[in-house]
Parts: structure tokens; sequence; C-alpha cells
């Protein structure tokens, strides 16, 4: 039995005056996020037109940076010291590593963060022996001090949490902490213990009719076709409408800018709970299949790897695959196959899984996405385009171990 980080996320209830903190202390973060974006996006400026040599410094680091707004900027403005030192140094930290996949081309140039599209979260590490103490009802946050939580008992009491970050969405506050869970631990003996592979591999693929359609059968559906889904997307719509109704009044009435107010701030909250409703349920969903996939023991799971990119330039099908959130899934399902011991394979994306004819292997070529059943030219074999693919993924030869 091996020691296991697992991350556990829960909603809290912070009193008024931790409300206000947490708020005040994410919108520090995101402004010196940006202002750390800000100051590099000069100096690359600088350097594209020549006016910084190859070895001169265009780019600072986020220590450096951290130097300066403890140096410079905290004495033009002091109220940075209501957040956390911790938590503005990893915003920091979160920057520089935008940077840096930039200049090895793995991402685009970073962007601002908005404060109505943030991602900002608060990082908190353990520094002190009372640090991130959890009990049933409560933990200890650091610098928050003690916060209620909104589901008693979910977080294992006790537990050592190496460290934790502290959310906003849509109205509401959550904790994500990060628990070393030892060998002796009840969790980790229930990995060890409870998955042992008895069947042969499956094949999974994935796709927008349904979202998975698994070699031995099992389908799962679409959930955004669902009635439930579908009710609350028509509801969103209705609402965005309202919020841009307002917006566009606002213009009128005020000249060039639509400055937010209060009313604009209300409907833009209906929009986010909304929001957040829907890719709950979404999530739920995912965590469910994944669930059910591990269930059945596999030796291994083979999926393929897609072109997300490509598939979303079709502005046809790109918010149905979106609404998808395929990434997602697959990387919540290496993670889980990875705790159990389920070997993850990923075939290449150029494998013709839809095409091929699980029983004669003739690859037809002329198939068309409109094609729900694949019939095969060679040997006449009737199949389920997408039960065929996940035959073809099951039994490929060729792959990688993601």
């Amino acid at each position: 039995m091996r020691p296991l980080l697992k991350a556990f996320k829960t909603e809290i209830a912070p009193t008024r005056e931790q409300k206000q903190k947490i708020i005040r202390s994410i919108g520090i973060a995101r402004f010196l996020y940006n202002q750390y974006i800000a100051y590099n996006k000069k100096l690359y400026k600088m350097y594209q037109r020549g006016l910084l040599d190859i070895n001169q410094k265009h780019f600072i680091s986020a220590n450096d940076f951290d130097k300066y707004v403890n140096h410079n900027l905290k004495l033009k403005l002091p109220w940075i010291d209501e957040c956390g030192s911790k938590a503005r140094k990893k915003a920091q930290v979160n920057a520089e590593a935008a940077f840096k996949k930039f200049f090895k081309g793995e991402a685009g140039f970073p962007r601002f963060k908005k404060k109505s599209k943030q991602d900002v979260k608060l990082y908190f590490p353990k520094n002190n022996k009372g640090d991130w103490t959890i009990w049933r009802h409560k933990l200890m946050i650091p610098t928050l001090k003690q916060v209620k939580l909104k589901e008693f008992g979910y977080l294992p009491v006790g537990a050592n949490v190496t460290n934790g970050t502290v959310s906003y969405e849509a109205g509401r506050f959550y904790i994500s902490v990060v628990i070393d869970i030892d060998e002796n631990s009840k969790y980790n003996k229930d990995l060890e213990t409870s998955y042992h592979t008895t069947t042969k591999g499956i094949g999974i693929d994935l796709g927008i009719k349904n979202l998975a359609i698994s070699s031995n059968g099992k389908i799962f559906k679409n959930i955004n076709k669902s009635s439930k889904v579908k009710k609350l997307e028509k509801r969103l719509k209705h609402l965005q409408r309202q919020l841009s109704r307002k917006y566009e009044f606002r213009k009128k009435k005020g000249g060039k800018t639509a400055a937010a107010s209060a009313n604009i701030e209300k409907q833009k909250l209906k929009v986010q709970k909304l929001h957040h409703r829907i890719n709950e349920i979404r999530e739920d969903y995912e965590n469910k299949v994944i669930h059910e996939i591990v269930k059945q023991k596999p030796s291994f799971i083979t999926v393929e790897d897609l072109n997300l990119k490509g598939m979303m330039k079709n502005r046809h099908l790109a918010k149905a695959v979106a609404a998808q959130r395929f990434n997602y899934l697959l990387t919540k399902l290496k993670r889980k196959a990875e705790i159990i011991g389920i070997e993850m394979r990923v075939v290449d994306r150029f494998y013709p899984s839809s095409q091929t004819c699980h029983f004669c292997g003739h690859i037809h070529k002329g198939l068309k996405l409109k094609d729900r059943v694949y019939i095969c030219p060679e040997c006449g074999y009737t199949q389920d385009r997408d039960f065929n693919a996940s035959l073809n993924l099951r039994d490929a030869k060729k792959y990688r171990i993601a």
C-alpha cells in the first residue's frame, strides 16, 4: 500500500467578516496577477521592438516581482497587505507559469483576468501545526481562522492536509484541500482492496449523440439532451438576454460606457448561478459515468486522442462539443485509473476506429458523419457506428500509455 494525495472540495459557510476578507483577498490576488502580466507584457514589447538586447532581462520572475511589490508597490498601495503573503505570491507564480508556457509554445500569450470571469483562488500552505485542522463541522483556514462547513463529515476528520485553496463562484464559497492519505488510512485500504481487475480491457468511444459507448455494450447518454438541462439552458438564454438589454439601456442612458449598476450586478449573479448549476449537473454526471466504467474492473481502458481544437472549428458542432466536456472527463478518468491501477491506453487521433470494420478489418473511407450505422461494403457486417469504433479501440495494437 502506498501513500496517496487526494483532493477534496466542499462548500463552506463563512461569516460576514470572513466573506468580505475572502472577496477582498481574491481581488488583490487578481490585481497582482494582472500587474505581473502588464509588467512583463511591457518588457516583451520592448524586446520585440529591439529596445532590449538579447542579453538584457526581458522577463521578470515571480520572485523578483514579489520584491518589487514588497519594496515599491505596497508603499503606494498599502491595502495590498490585506491579502496574505502566501496567496499573493501564489498568484504571481501562476502568472509566471503562464508566461513560461507561452515561451515554450504550449499556450498563447497570457491574458488579464476579469473580475466577472475570474478563476483566481486563494492558496494557503500548511505552515503552522494548527493550520487546516479538520473537525466534523468546521476547519481552520490560515488567516481566516475557523470556518464552518456546509456538509458535515465529508472531509476526513483529523486528516493530514498539505495545502488548500479558497474560491468564490457565483455567490458561493468553496475550499479545496489536498490530503496526504497514509498507508494505514481507511481511504487507502479501500482503494487497494476494492479494485482488482477481473475482466478484460474495454474500449470507449466518445461522441456527441451519446457521451460514451463502451465495448461491453454500456451506453452513457448525453446529459445535455435531457429535459432538465434543456430547461435550464432555455432559462439561461432568457436571463442572458435580460442582462444584455440592461447593458444596452445603460449605454443609451449614460453615454459611451455601460457602467455597472446594482440591477446589472443582480442580473449577472443570476446568470452566474445558473451557469454554475448547469456545470455542477454535468460534473456530477461525469463522476457517475467514470464510476460505472471503473466498476467493471477492466484490465485496461482504451480511448482515442481527440482533436478537440479541430472539432471546435466546426461551427455546427462547436457548442455541442464544448458542452460534452471531453477534456474534463478524460482527465478524471486518467486520474481514477492511475489511482486504482488500471492501464490507460490512448490511440493516435488518426487511427480510423469508426471507419474500420471490426469483423474483416476493411477501412470504409466513404463513411460520413451522418451514417450512424456501419455497413461494411466488403463483408456486409452491420453494427452501430459508435459501438463498432469502441470494439476497434479495445483491440487496437498501436497505442501509448497515458
